[in-house]
C-alpha cells in the first residue's frame, strides 16, 4: 500500500499552474494543491500581450535565447537544455492549441486570446485533480524533519512532502521575508520593464508618434538599446526603452530614476552621412523651404518638432541653412538628450529583478540546495527577462524542471516505502 505523497505549489499563476500540472501528470499518485492569495488566478495570464497572452518568442537557438534575460541567463543556458521554447510549443500542441510566431518574433495562440491558454491551464488542473485554494494566503513555511507546515492568513496550517513557491516578484523587499526565514538569500527587488517620465516637456504635444527604429544610450553609462520608440503624454515608451530600463533595472534605481539619455533618431546613418546628406540638400532642394518636406526616416511631425527646437522657421530655404544650423541639425537628430525624472510602470506588465539568490538553487532540478523537497519556478527567482514572451518562456521552463523533479523524486519515495512495507 502505498503511503500518497502532497506537494503544495505557492502561487496561481503561470509558473503555480505548470508546475502543478505536469507535477500531477507525472506521478498520478501525488497530491498537487496550489494556494492562491487573490481570489483568481492566472491573472497575469490574462492581461499579458494586450490580453493575448505572449506565450513565448521565437528563439530556437539557446545561446541567444539567454541574451535576452539581463538576469538569470547564465542559469537559464543549462535549463534551456531541458525545456525550451520548442518544448512549450510542442506542450501547447498536443494540447490542440497552435502557438504561432508574428514577424517580431512574439508568439501567441492561434485564437488571439489569453484566454486559450488559461482554459487549457484549469483543463489540466481538472484532469489531473489539482486543488485550487484562492484567497489563502501563505505567511510563513517550516521545514521540519520530512515535511513542511505552511502557516496561512486564515490562522490554520497545511502540511506538505514538498513544496514549490511561484509567487512571483515582489516589489518591496519587507514582502520577501516569509522565505529569508528559510535561509534563503534574496537579491533585493527593484523595477524592471518601466517607461521613461520627461515632466513638462513640449514634446509631449507629439504622443503618439513613433519611429521604427532608434537607438537610446543612458548618458555616462554603456547601457544602451536599439528598437522602436514611442512618443506619449509623459515621455517615452517602446521596445527600446522597456530593453533599456530592463538591463539599466538597478543603476537607474540607485540613479532614483533621474538620469540623462541620448537620442539617435537615425541611426541607420553614420553622423558623416548625415552631414553630407543635410549639405547636398542646401544645393538639390536649395529653393524648398525645409519645413515642407522631410528627407529623413522620422514622421514630419518630429522634423519640424526639431526645426522649432532650434528654432529655425519651416519657411526657411535650404539654401538659406548656415553650417552652425547644419550641427545643431546633427545634434537634434543624432544625439539627442532628455533628461529623465522618474518612471511609469509599462501597462500591467509588472516585473521585478531580484529574488532568490541563483546560487542557492539547482539549475537541473530547481531544488533548493539549502533545503530538501523545497522548489522555486518563475519570477521569484533573480531572473527576469525583457518584454517579447521571455518572462514566460522562464515560467514554462523552470516550472517544468521543477515538477519533474518533484514527480520523479516523490515516485521514488513511494517506491521505496512500498519494498520496506
Amino acid at each position: 500500500m502505498q503511503t500518497a505523497k502532497n506537494l503544495i505549489v505557492v502561487g496561481g499563476g503561470a509558473a503555480g499552474f505548470f508546475c502543478a500540472v505536469n507535477a500531477a501528470r507525472m506521478n498520478p499518485n501525488l497530491i498537487v494543491t496550489i494556494v492562491e492569495k487573490s481570489d483568481k488566478v492566472l491573472s497575469k495570464v490574462k492581461i499579458s500581450g494586450g490580453g493575448r497572452c505572449n506565450v513565448t518568442h521565437a528563439c530556437f537557438d539557446i545561446a541567444s535565447l539567454t541574451d535576452f534575460y539581463p538576469r538569470g541567463g547564465n542559469f537559464l543556458k543549462k535549463c534551456f537544455h531541458w525545456f525550451n521554447t520548442i518544448h512549450t510549443i510542442h506542450w501547447f500542441k498536443e494540447r490542440n492549441i497552435n502557438i504561432v510566431a508574428e514577424p517580431d518574433g512574439r508568439m501567441f495562440s492561434d485564437t488571439n486570446t489569453s484566454q486559450t491558454i488559461i482554459n487549457c491551464l484549469l483543463a489540466e488542473a481538472n484532469r489531473y485533480n489539482v486543488t485550487i485554494l484562492l484567497r489563502t494566503a501563505i505567511n510563513e513555511v517550516i521545514n521540519e524533519y520530512n515535511y513542511f507546515i505552511l502557516k496561512t492568513s486564515h490562522g490554520n496550517t497545511l502540511q506538505a512532502n514538498y513544496v514549490c513557491i511561484t509567487t512571483g516578484g515582489f516589489p518591496s523587499l519587507a514582502q520577501w521575508s516569509w522565505l529569508a526565514k528559510l535561509g534563503h538569500t534574496i537579491i533585493p527587488p527593484v523595477p524592471s520593464l518601466f517607461t521613461f517620465n520627461l515632466p513638462k516637456h513640449p514634446i509631449h504635444a507629439l504622443m503618439g508618434v513613433s519611429v521604427s527604429e532608434a537607438v537610446v544610450k543612458i548618458s555616462g553609462t554603456k547601457l544602451k538599446q536599439t528598437g522602436p520608440l514611442l512618443i506619449t503624454h509623459f515621455g517615452f515608451s517602446g521596445p527600446a526603452i522597456l530593453k533599456l530600463s530592463a538591463w539599466g533595472a538597478r543603476y537607474l534605481a540607485e540613479n532614483n530614476y533621474e538620469f540623462g539619455i541620448e537620442i539617435n533618431w537615425l541611426p541607420q546613418m553614420s553622423e558623416q552621412q548625415l552631414r553630407n546628406k543635410l549639405n547636398e540638400l542646401r544645393f538639390d532642394a536649395a529653393k524648398q523651404m525645409i519645413g515642407s518636406k522631410c528627407y529623413f526616416s522620422i514622421p514630419s511631425r518630429l522634423w519640424l518638432f526639431f526645426l522649432e527646437q532650434i528654432k529655425i522657421s519651416s519657411q526657411k530655404k535650404w539654401a538659406d541653412i548656415t553650417n552652425q544650423q547644419i550641427n545643431q541639425l546633427i545634434l537634434q537628430l543624432q544625439f539627442n538628450h532628455y533628461q529623465i525624472k522618474g518612471k511609469t510602470t509599462f501597462k500591467e506588465e509588472f516585473v521585478t529583478a531580484g529574488g532568490i539568490d541563483l546560487s542557492e538553487v539547482n539549475p537541473n532540478t530547481l531544488g533548493s540546495k539549502k533545503i530538501p523537497n523545497l522548489y522555486f519556478a518563475g519570477e521569484v527567482l533573480n531572473i527576469d527577462g525583457i518584454t517579447g514572451g521571455f518572462n514566460f518562456q522562464n515560467a514554462w521552463t523552470t516550472a517544468y524542471i521543477a515538477a519533474s523533479s518533484i514527480a520523479e523524486i516523490s515516485s521514488h519515495a513511494n517506491h521505496q516505502k512500498t519494498a520496506t512495507e
